[in-house]
């Protein structure tokens, strides 16, 4: 009780003072807003994965996948491993990443390891996370590749030039740590200017899933418009984000379970409505990004 008059006291004396200042008729000045920074779409590779390559994809993109490698080493308990590292060491990792991690890319530069090794000292252990873009019909029109810290951009920029054909026609970005294909032109024309896309990432992920075509999927049940939705899979959760306020949302969630497929992969279906995500546990992490890739996530049905 003693602080609420020594409240009251303080607004009678504010009061007081203000009136005091001018005419009769004086009216307070309205509460000033806040000044709210304005969004710049550039690139910011201190982001996680998925949020940082937005600005990179163009707007007729019609899917991406991101794969972070780096989550990926450290939830394996091999951050620092590296090019540098026995290439049976190197291979042990990738045969436990391959069957154990949700990989939506099984790595751009593995197949050429040997000779990227030998002539450029590369890896696809050089790379901190990869993205790629794909049309309407699946095709894929781009991809970027960001390099880790402290990675010789020089020898990478050899390594494009030596004619590799995973590398062709790639523009290679020293400053950024970045190689790229069929990337936006700037950030005014790509998925970062959409606040629904921004709103679907961010969390650290082992791979995340963007996309705005929806599934062929036959569905017992009332479905409302699917413009964009993500799937982020993180350890052993995977975690789709459908956007906020779907009344649909514990419809989309059973379909699942009338799928085989998807049901021996992902277990588990809790939905939340107001945040339009539904979570599940991945029984076989491999086989749940098989399927996303594959376009076959039958959450994100067709209306």
């Amino acid at each position: 009780m003693r602080r609420t008059g020594i409240s009251l006291t303080a607004a009678l004396v504010a009061t007081l003072v203000l009136s005091g200042c001018g005419d009769d008729d004086t009216k307070f000045l309205p509460p000033e807003e806040a000044a709210v920074e304005a969004y710049t779409p550039t690139f910011d590779g201190s982001l996680e994965a998925a949020a940082a390559v937005l600005p990179l994809v163009p707007e007729d993109v019609v899917t991406v996948t991101v794969t972070d490698f780096e989550q990926v080493r450290l939830q394996m308990g091999l951050p620092d491993l590296s090019t540098e590292d026995a290439a049976a060491d190197r291979d042990a990792f990738w045969v436990r990443a391959d069957a154990e991690r949700p990989l939506l890319s099984p790595g751009l530069l593995r197949p050429i390891e040997p000779r990227l090794t030998r002539d450029h000292g590369l890896s696809q252990l050089d790379v901190a996370w990869e993205a790629h873009f794909y049309d309407a019909s699946g095709t894929e029109t781009g991809f970027v590749l960001a390099l880790r810290d402290g990675t010789d951009m020089t020898a990478v920029a050899d390594a494009v030039s030596a004619g590799f054909a995973v590398l062709e026609g790639a523009t290679v970005d020293a400053d950024r740590g970045l190689v790229t294909v069929g990337a936006a032109p700037d950030g005014e024309q790509s998925w970062a200017v959409d606040a629904d896309a921004r709103a679907l990432v961010g969390p650290p992920a082992n791979a995340t899933y963007l996309s705005r075509d929806c599934t062929d999927q036959p569905v017992s049940g009332d479905l409302d418009e699917l413009a964009l939705y993500s799937v982020q899979f993180e350890g052993a959760l995977a975690t789709a984000r459908l956007g906020e306020d779907r009344e649909d949302l514990f419809t989309r969630m059973r379909v699942g379970e009338e799928v085989p497929e998807f049901d021996a992969a992902f277990d588990g279906g809790v939905a939340d409505p107001l945040t339009g995500r539904i979570g599940y546990v991945m029984t076989d992490p491999a086989a749940a990004a098989a399927l996303a890739i594959a376009g076959q996530l039958p959450f994100a049905a067709c209306p």
